[in-house]
């Protein structure tokens, strides 16, 4: 295939970040892959230059004040494209889906099911018709009153409030109390109240415990507080408040992640009792459709919900809103996903189960003519269920569309009509097109990283590590699993794998990594909880607050050979670009120090926090220190642009004028990891947290990279470089979900090497992974399925990497064309 001029995209001249003055032609009507190592440039020529030339195009057609919305979003650094047809993008979600986001309310089906429910369900006698809206948890006329339509509540028990009755109050028996003066406070009241406490919690009267932990009263006394040593305190008024009281108060009203989950710590979530946990008021649970109630249904695998509607559409309004409910499950049922069901939480979906819902609602759209710009349609994906994907991209290009893929797995570029190969390195090191033409031609690219892997895929080398212990867990129930036996080895790398929806997730994170959790007490923390810096502190909100609880086992044994545990996901590593790089490291807090330590900082008084964009002082006070400002498009998603006053610098012009070492504190948050890493060569502070990051193959990312420009998979290797730089001898668990994510195969090959670096080191990596060639690295391999949903839930094989690829799943056969 060769692109002639009356079907081709040309692009001319595109610098978009580190593109170098890229010229490529790119055909309609076809499926062009672009691909390249982290980095390399591949997202800055499909999104950063031809949708977003396509956006701005689109813009100015619509309307005269269009213009002002494209000065502000920015049109792409480029000279010319032409033959560009209108473009739909489909990116993977960047920031933290919000908690009353379900599967439903992503794909409109939840819209449809309102509708049928509404005009064609089965009402009680003399109940009057209600809207769609009364049956909606999100709206005030469908959500019920007592749990405002989460359909879960927050109690606190005493168990939750008191883990441990032996303590005494003085000695922090009431752990749900905040720490320091408050809870001290808190103490000092009940003394001077008349309670003990001093004497263990189980020894008061269930009464009095009843009252210090739920009272609504709020009474005030005069509390002379003990002296302390070389401090004198004088009588003060104190309020008390009860445990539960504080408790559910900072739930309401926080706007911090971390008081948040010390509050959660202390609570029970349970089913609300007023609606089950439907979310819904009674009369809108009173209506049904098939003798089921919209609760009922929405929490139905969507295959089955589609035969079951199938057998319910009676009466005009069904049958003229049943077939097109149909199709949709149809569609979103190709693509793999027919295991979820509508009321499952986006949260709780992978970045590629997100991305593929949207793409199964493009596929309705009927659109023709455009060019769909996907971002990594596969992650996610086993290589069975990818087989499905090319099935639908072939579809959207027989129906007279273009396809414009930014992709890493090998399939899909093998499928791909043109293949354009970006490098050959990532940031100063990329940004040439080394190949574009037929994939089978890329051998022609001397530089390019991809042909190999391609061409000639190298070999896993086989592991034969012995394991130093075993976790065995027996009867595990969570989601579709159901008294599933596993046996985890210590000491050595698992993987976890099976198609979409089997279980990988639910055994991992929801069991085991609980498990472990609640073994070691809770002293566990998620890799993004473990940074402790001011900078971060401002949008520590980003961990969502969707985290599906934890299964079950009948019995868990070998816990106690592990002494430590850390779960790396791909959760944001913040919401805004307030958030980046440099902060959630831990690194600016050395740098701001710097910069503070200047001769010029001194002389005007600077204190380090002057160098903080998180602070008032010295700040740019238009962005508040973001370096963007929001931009609302109106008929388009909303976006960030550069501020219009620090042109995304951050800071004011006084605090720019300080220099360490001829850079500006902007500056240095302009520079790539790799070149950091030559500029603090002689600040360990620093050099330390920059020799992590590119050990995990981070190098191009620049240090100021808002957290809003950073995938899921890049995140999740932020957090690995981040606890890869707490030097720690304690046998660590390592709980990875899909590290290989958005990356090339070159850069899986670094990751592998450095997971393997762990478990050579004395620790235990477990990994959730659909890379084969991840699989067949590892010591031990775990097989769910067969199906996903219902379909699966179960150990379909276990063993070897050898040993599994001539199992009965379907793994075995991907597995068994690369283990030697």
């Amino acid at each position: 295939m060769t692109p002639g001029d009356d079907a081709t995209i040309r692009v001319r001249g595109a610098r978009v970040h580190n593109l170098r003055d890229v010229d490529v032609d790119l055909p309609r009507d076809a499926l062009v892959v672009v691909t390249g190592v982290s980095g390399s440039g591949k997202s800055s020529l499909a999104f950063g230059t031809v949708y977003a030339e396509a956006q701005a195009r689109y813009l100015e057609s619509v309307a005269p004040y269009a213009r002002r919305l494209i000065d502000q979003v920015g049109a792409p650094d480029v000279r010319e494209i032409t033959g560009l047809p209108p473009a739909v993008a489909l990116r993977q979600a960047r920031g933290a889906p919000q908690s009353r986001s379900t599967v439903g309310t992503a794909t409109t089906l939840s819209n449809l099911l309102r509708m049928l429910f509404s005009r064609a369900g089965d009402y009680p006698a003399r109940a009057p018709r209600l809207d769609s809206d009364a049956f909606s948890p999100n709206t005030p006329a469908g959500a019920c009153p007592t749990c405002h339509g989460l359909g879960r509540v927050h109690e606190a028990t005493e168990a939750s409030l008191v883990p441990d009755p032996g303590l005494s109050i003085r000695d922090r028996a009431i752990a749900a109390w905040p720490g320091a003066w408050q809870g001290k406070n808190y103490r000092d009241i009940l003394a001077t109240l008349g309670h003990d406490v001093d004497v263990p919690w189980r020894e008061l009267p269930q009464a009095e415990r009843d009252w210090i932990l739920f009272t609504d009263e709020q009474p005030v006394v005069t509390v002379r507080a003990e002296r302390e040593a070389h401090r004198i305190q004088r009588p003060y008024q104190g309020t008390y408040q009860s445990a539960r009281r504080y408790v559910l108060h900072t739930l309401a009203t926080t706007q911090s992640a971390t008081l948040r989950r010390k509050a959660l710590a202390h609570v029970e979530v349970r089913p609300c009792a007023s609606c089950g946990g439907a979310g819904l008021r009674p009369e809108a649970l009173a209506v049904t459709l098939g003798g089921a109630t919209l609760a009922d249904l929405a929490a139905l695998p969507l295959t089955e919900l589609a035969t079951h509607l199938a057998g319910a559409a009676h009466g005009d309004v069904a049958r003229s809103i049943v077939p097109d409910l149909v199709a949709r499950v149809d569609a979103l049922a190709e693509l793999g996903l027919g295991y979820l069901a509508l009321d499952r939480a986006t949260p709780t979906l992978s970045a590629g189960e997100l991305q593929r819902l949207r793409l199964a609602t493009a596929l309705r759209s009927t659109l023709f003519g455009v060019v769909y710009v996907l971002d990594e349609p596969s992650a996610g994906l086993h290589p069975d269920d990818t087989r499905a994907l090319l099935g639908v991209l072939d579809r959207l290009r027989s129906a007279g569309n273009s396809l414009l893929v930014v992709e890493h797995d090998v399939e899909v570029m093998r499928r791909a009509d043109w293949l354009v190969d970006v490098g050959p390195g990532a940031g100063t090191h990329g940004g040439r097109v080394l190949h574009s033409g037929p994939p089978a031609a890329i051998g022609e690219a001397p530089d390019s990283a991809t042909g190999r892997y391609l061409l000639d895929p190298p070999r896993p080398r086989p592991r034969h590590r012995t394991p130093t212990a075993t976790v065995s867990l027996r009867g595990v129930t969570h989601h579709n699993l159901a008294g599933v036996d596993v046996d985890v080895p210590l000491g050595v790398l698992t993987a976890v794998t099976g198609v979409s929806g089997s279980g990988k997730s639910s055994l991992v994170l929801g069991v085991l990594a609980a498990a472990v959790r609640d073994h070691l007490g809770g002293a566990g923390p998620r890799a993004d909880e473990t940074a402790a810096d001011d900078e971060t502190a401002a949008d520590d909100d980003a961990t969502g607050t969707g985290s599906d609880p934890g299964g079950t086992a009948e019995t868990i044994t070998g816990l106690d050979a592990i002494a430590r545990l850390v779960e790396v996901d791909q959760r944001p590593i913040g919401r805004t670009p307030r958030s980046n790089l440099a902060t959630y490291t831990g690194l600016f807090d050395a740098v701001r120090k710097l910069f503070a330590a200047t001769d010029e900082a001194r002389r005007r008084g600077y204190s380090p926090g002057r160098f903080s964009f998180n602070v008032e002082g010295g700040r740019c006070d238009h962005c508040q220190g973001e370096g963007f400002v929001a931009v609302e498009l109106l008929f388009l998603a909303g976006t960030y642009s550069p501020c219009p006053v620090c042109h995304g610098a951050r800071y004011l012009p006084e605090t720019l004028e300080v220099r360490y070492r001829g850079l500006s504190v902007a500056d240095v948050l302009a520079l790539s990891v790799d070149d950091a890493a030559d500029f603090f060569a002689d600040v360990p502070a620093v050099a330390r947290s920059l020799a992590t990051l590119r050990r995990v193959g981070l190098g191009y990312l620049t240090l100021g990279q808002p957290a809003t420009e950073v995938s899921g998979g890049e995140a999740q290797r932020i957090k690995l470089s981040t606890e890869l730089q707490r030097t720690r001898r304690a046998h660590t668990l390592f709980v990875l979900d899909e590290p290989t994510t958005g990356l090339h195969p070159a850069d899986v090959d670094l990751l592998l090497d450095l997971l393997h670096s762990l478990v050579d080191a004395g620790h235990s990596v477990v990994v959730v992974e659909h890379d084969m060639g991840v699989v067949a690295g590892a010591d031990h391999v775990v097989d769910l399925g067969p199906g996903g949903g219902d379909e699966g839930g179960r150990v379909v094989a276990a063993g070897t990497p050898a040993e599994v690829a001539r199992s009965a799943g379907r793994t075995a056969p991907y597995l068994a064309a690369i283990v030697a």
